[in-house]
């Protein structure tokens, strides 16, 4: 298992100590409204960001044991890239080799410290939110219909996922849709290209995502 961070420029960190754990947390919005003498009520208002978060640390020595790889970045060139990324506004590729996790994420906090003892180990804890894609349309782009000129179509394009080596519609679910459970939404869209069974997809399909 491997954790790296990537920028849009190519720029890669390869975290050379693997996190005893990672957690990712995923809630739901309520919007709550209050009913007279009704009490409370939640209303869903859709899924909030994902978090995905871990600690580890950056060694100045290398050690057979932990280490991942050699020569060692540098452990305070390592915290001044993320807090340079942690600055700006495009988002980094999370990739933990052998598990889903392959996302644009924005990194939204991290700690650092230091311990007796391990002169030069820097230690740290990341949290990352999941990036979601936007748009910002100007008013001059709102009224382009009123003024005489052809409106553009705003319809959404649909999302593709191409299948890989080892794929299946479970976990395209979970990586793309955030659950495995929804692999059926994926199946009913793609049902004429997939055919009756829906274990059998191969490699090079592109599939449309809900």
């Amino acid at each position: 298992m491997d954790f790296t961070l990537e920028d849009p420029s190519g720029l890669r960190l390869h975290f050379p100590v693997n996190p005893t754990e990672v957690n990712i947390r995923r809630d739901k919005s309520f919007e709550t409204i209050t009913i007279i003498q009704g009490g409370e009520l939640d209303v869903p208002q859709g899924v909030k960001v994902k978090e995905i978060a871990f600690s580890s640390f950056f060694p100045a020595q290398y050690d057979t044991s932990y280490c991942k790889y050699r020569p060692l970045p540098s452990p305070q060139t390592a915290m001044n890239q993320l807090n340079t990324w942690m600055e700006q506004r495009e988002p980094l590729r999370l990739i933990i080799t052998g598990t889903d996790v392959n996302v644009l994420v924005m990194l939204s906090a991290h700690n650092s410290s230091f311990k007796g003892g391990e002169p030069g180990d820097v230690y740290f804890d990341v949290t990352f939110r999941t990036w979601r894609d936007y748009k910002v349309r100007t008013l001059a782009e709102r009224s382009g219909a009123s003024s005489g000129e052809v409106r553009p179509d705003i319809k959404p394009v649909s999302a593709t996922y191409t299948v890989k080596s080892g794929d299946s519609l479970w976990a395209i679910a979970k990586m793309t849709l955030g659950s495995g459970s929804r692999w059926r939404e994926i199946y009913e869209a793609n049902r004429s290209l997939i055919g009756e069974n829906p274990d059998l997809i191969q490699v090079g399909q592109e599939l449309v995502m809900p």
